[in-house]
């Protein structure tokens, strides 16, 4: 089988492939294509541990072009389609709103019409050999919007407040649409927030590293309490791939840890590894920044057998020494 791994040379994309290659190839002899834009979440450096791998193969390519699309899927005959690709950083999309109704609405329906198109004949005919094509679409827990009390489950509303988790409410959506107007083989996920090594610069974890090894105030919205559940990129992948080969066609899985922390806890904790003071600079808040969110991953849990295995602590000093070691701070 080929799988079209979309955005895999961005953070959460390389570490899947990383696990898929480690795992899954060494007994399904699975061909990887990698197709990514290269913009500013996407760097060939993390793809290095796999880049020799002899079931990988890079397409540099835009997910919104079509021709593009329809080439790779009949030139690798793809069965199988991971979609990280995505605009991800909520800052971005504030002052450009547009390049992210662009690349996660567009984007995503292209690439359902891409898959569509290659393994059905006409709604709800799949073609001989494509019984088991599955796409699956990676999103956030921030099209749920904010809570201050309770906890997101596959059933929460839909409340998106910022541009970017709007676009990714609307790629969800054209995800269910697939499934429900043509019979598309789709599952989706939406995770917590995740963290690990080579996590952009610009994210809050790797930002509190490096300001914190530099001396410098680190920037904290509002009062600092605002919460999120973090979870491990590893064990994010494992549970995208749990769901990828175990998940029930047409459902949606929440996936996250039930670990909350405050962004002045992070702060505090990760002073603390590094055995540095930290400097909080409390600045503006931005637009439309949500208070709080939270994961029930029950349905993951109960169904599929997944729940995550690293420890928080154990995984938040591993990521410090990382980012230690890559850049070269101390």
């Amino acid at each position: 089988m080929t799988l079209l791994v979309t955005g895999g040379a961005g953070f959460i994309g390389s570490h899947f492939i990383d696990v898929y290659l480690g795992g899954v190839y060494s007994a399904q002899k699975t061909k990887i294509i990698n197709l990514d834009n290269l913009s500013y979440a996407g760097n060939l450096d993390n793809t290095v541990s796999f880049q020799e791998h002899p079931a990988y193969h890079f397409v540099q390519g835009d997910i919104t072009d079509a021709t593009l699309l329809k080439y790779l899927f009949e030139t690798h005959d793809i069965k199988g389609v991971i979609h990280f690709a995505a605009e991800s950083h909520v800052d971005n999309s504030i002052t450009r709103p547009i390049s992210f109704v662009e690349t996660n609405v567009v984007g995503t329906a292209q690439l359902l019409e891409a898959a569509r198109q290659h393994w059905m004949s006409a709604p709800f005919k799949i073609k001989p050999g494509y019984e088991q094509a599955r796409f699956c679409h990676i999103s956030t827990d921030e099209v749920y919007g904010s809570t201050l009390t309770g906890v997101f489950t596959e059933q929460s509303a839909y409340q998106p407040n910022s541009p970017y988790s709007a676009s990714k409410a609307g790629a969800d959506m054209m995800a269910r649409a697939y499934y429900h107007t043509y019979g598309l083989n789709v599952i989706s996920t939406n995770c917590s927030n995740n963290f690990g090594p080579r996590q952009h610069s610009e994210k809050l974890i790797p930002t509190i590293i490096r300001k914190v090894l530099a001396g410098e105030p680190i920037p904290i919205y509002g009062d600092g309490l605002y919460t999120r559940d973090w979870l491990y990129v590893i064990d994010h992948c494992q549970a995208i791939l749990r769901c990828f080969e175990q998940g029930k066609a047409g459902d949606v899985y929440v996936i996250g840890t039930r670990n909350e922390q405050t962004n002045i806890t992070l702060v505090e904790l990760i002073g603390e590894i590094l055995n540095k003071k930290s400097l909080i600079q409390y600045v503006p808040d931005r637009p439309g920044h949500d208070r709080r969110y939270a994961i029930d991953p029950s349905k993951i849990e109960q169904e599929l057998g997944w729940c995550a295995k690293t420890d928080f602590m154990t995984a938040l000093r591993d990521t410090v020494e990382w980012y230690v070691s890559a850049y070269e701070l101390v």
